[in-house]
């Protein structure tokens, strides 16, 4: 393992968090900042706190680092607002301001990954012809609550929740959200599984497979020795 492999979690945390601290500065909506960075806020500490006893794959933490940076840029700015939007909206003639779409495609893409770890690691799936439509399903299903917990945040904030729905108008915004997560989610399954897999299969990641006796499932240190579901 090189050196910045060895230490590349540690310095996505630490670029992470400088982002963090940058975007907390003069936001566009300082309530919309807190609502799109507060999976960061949540999901950075979890991660490191669990590090040594479930690392994460290399993959999956560029990925879950990238989206955090979506979110950041995103609260930050507010989603209808980004500049590089605007920049794109403008040179290509669009109607709206599409930094949203993409973040709802990086709601499924990287996610999609997550998932599949989890389940890989955690479940019988791994290997299964299930495991690919369940990521999907679990990662449209987690979108339909990210809907739900926006539509909250309208009932209860009124206007206030208005730059973090980011509909810009359009009616049927919440349907394209889940439709771009869906897409992202699927694109990310057809494309990183192959690499998911052989990084699954490090040394790293493969000692931390443990559980409890109790339960009948395997402890393990090598590759290949989890039951399967077909």
């Amino acid at each position: 393992m090189t050196t910045v492999r060895r230490f590349l979690p540690a310095l996505l945390a630490w670029a992470v968090v400088a982002a963090l601290v940058l975007s907390a500065w003069d936001p566009r909506d300082r309530t919309t900042w807190f609502l799109e960075t507060v999976w960061v806020l949540v999901g950075l500490p979890l991660i490191v706190f669990t590090w040594r006893r479930f690392p994460l794959t290399d993959l999956l933490c560029c990925l879950l680092a990238v989206h955090a940076l979506v979110l950041i840029v995103g609260g930050h700015y507010t989603y209808a607002q980004v500049p590089l939007g605007d920049w794109v909206r403008d040179t290509f003639g669009l109607d709206r301001n599409p930094y949203d779409r993409f973040g709802h495609l990086m709601q499924g893409f990287v996610p999609a990954v997550l998932v599949r770890e989890l389940l890989s690691r955690t479940s019988p799936l791994r290997g299964s012809r299930w495991l690919a439509p369940l990521t999907v399903c679990a990662c449209l299903a987690f979108s339909a609550v990210f809907e739900m917990l926006e539509w909250a945040a309208a009932v209860i904030g009124g206007q206030a929740a208005d730059a973090f729905l980011a509909t810009q108008g359009d009616v049927w915004d919440t349907q394209w959200d889940m439709f771009c997560a869906l897409i992202g989610a699927t694109v990310s399954v057809l494309t990183l599984s192959h690499l998911h897999d052989r990084q699954l299969d490090a040394p790293r990641v493969t000692s931390s497979y443990s559980a409890d006796a109790s339960t009948g499932a395997l402890r393990t240190s090598t590759p290949g020795t989890r039951p399967r579901l077909r």
